[in-house]
């Protein structure tokens, strides 16, 4: 069968004006969704010669209106939040890389991977992340459902397929009434599930009977903290530097910076993490030059593609983090003690080592001259970023059953 011609002319106009408004929508919503921060390193330095924010109490959480939160939605949402079916092959979830014995985190270099495969950044924790405007370290998400939603269906995370993991829901009663009762829908959508998960998520914070000793001292209980991390405050405001990136109420300025930290050998050592370094690479739309010289990961550069941008990630948060254990993009710090020494030594490490970037090593690294007292009462002071540890018991599935038995069957057929 032959095909219709048309008149390539007005083909080449049409694709050109089609292609051409793609281009701009996509220029427009990326430029809508960075945050200004995120645009010109000659605003960010105009910005950084300003008093950084001092440290506030942590408030409630915010709560996007197209989610609000009910109880029935924030079940739902911790069942899914544990179930394996809620990915690829029906066994890595959410807390498959969000242990809540491991700080809702997981306590290795790297993320747990989609078996047959690895992780290749260390996992964040949920812990407070309702609060942040970007999730990530490179800030590819901006909300919570899109966080759930790229994980689950991440080809080294989740692996989901959309229709399948319906699927699944759908032959799970339990499921069915649920979000019949929460959205009012007759079967489970996925969009839903992922505000479903997003909506408990919300509630995993360090507020109320978690509240951390660092908050109870700022909201006028002075005897909150002990001297050594009084004194570590003092370090953490003024010698130390801290203040300058870990500010305000989020302990984040959300920016993204380019701290020398040293790549993790992983990548030299591990064939399946050189495979998912491989395969994030081109996912994310590295050059070709990049992608076969690259020994690292480039960080919001993939973003931004913009090289000033190469080994950025987005200033970590402080609250939890005597749980989240290691620490950085690629958790090569098992210990606060590891991470301390480092700063100390200008984002260094041990052999003298940083990012292969080092000309966008930001400026507020530098060495620090701590003495073994003063990196003491600094550590005190960063454990008293964590209250008690949260944990959960996980939650019983509930079990498949057929959509239809050969009674319903039977008693179809009679009723036509």
């Amino acid at each position: 069968m032959r095909m219709k011609k048309f008149a390539p002319t007005l083909v080449a106009v049409a694709v050109a004006a089609v292609l051409a408004g793609c281009q701009s929508q996509a220029m427009k919503s990326e430029k809508s969704a960075m945050p200004a921060k995120e645009k010109a390193p000659a605003a960010k330095m105009a910005m950084k010669s300003m008093a950084p924010p001092a440290l506030a109490p942590l408030g409630e959480a915010p709560i996007p209106p197209d989610n609000k939160l009910t109880d029935a939605k924030v079940e739902l949402g911790k069942l899914l939040f544990f179930d394996p079916r809620v990915g690829g092959d029906a066994s890595t979830g959410c807390s498959t890389c969000h242990e809540p014995d491991q700080g809702w985190a997981w306590a290795e270099d790297f993320s747990r991977g989609y078996p047959g495969t690895v992780h290749w950044r260390n996992s964040q924790s949920i812990i407070n992340s309702a609060y942040f405007p970007r999730q990530f370290w490179a800030g590819s998400a901006s909300s919570n459902e899109k966080q759930a939603k790229a994980a689950a269906k991440g080809g080294v995370a989740g692996n989901g397929e959309d229709d399948i993991m319906e699927a699944r829901l759908a032959l799970i009663p339990e499921y069915r009434q649920r979000f019949k009762d929460v959205f009012g829908t007759e079967w489970p959508l996925i969009d839903d599930v992922w505000h479903a998960i997003s909506a408990f998520e919300r509630t995993m914070n360090t507020t109320g009977e978690y509240e951390v000793p660092l908050d109870k001292y700022l909201k006028g209980d002075k005897a909150a903290l002990s001297e050594e991390q009084l004194r570590g405050m003092a370090i953490f405001n003024g010698k130390g530097g801290c203040i300058n990136c870990h500010n305000g109420d989020l302990t984040t300025d959300l920016d993204y910076h380019n701290i020398g930290v040293p790549a993790n050998k992983r990548w030299e050592e591990d064939g399946l993490a050189q495979i998912t370094f491989r395969f994030e690479q081109y996912a994310k739309g590295q050059t070709e030059e990049g992608y076969r010289t690259a020994k690292s990961d480039w960080g919001f550069y993939y973003r931004s593609k913009n090289k000033w941008d190469r080994g950025k990630f987005r200033t970590a948060p402080l609250r939890y983090i005597a749980y989240t254990a290691p620490y950085m993009h690629n958790g090569v710090f098992y210990t606060l003690e590891e991470v301390v020494d480092f700063y100390d030594r200008g984002g260094f490490d041990e052999e003298g080592r940083t990012t292969n970037f080092p000309e966008n090593k930001s400026p507020l690294i530098k060495p620090l001259g701590l003495t073994d007292q003063e990196k003491e009462d600094l550590i005190a002071f960063l454990e008293a970023f964590s209250g008690p540890e949260i944990t959960m018991e996980k939650p019983e599935q509930p079990p498949y059953a057929p959509l239809f038995t050969l009674a319903d069957l039977k008693a179809a057929q009679e009723a036509k």
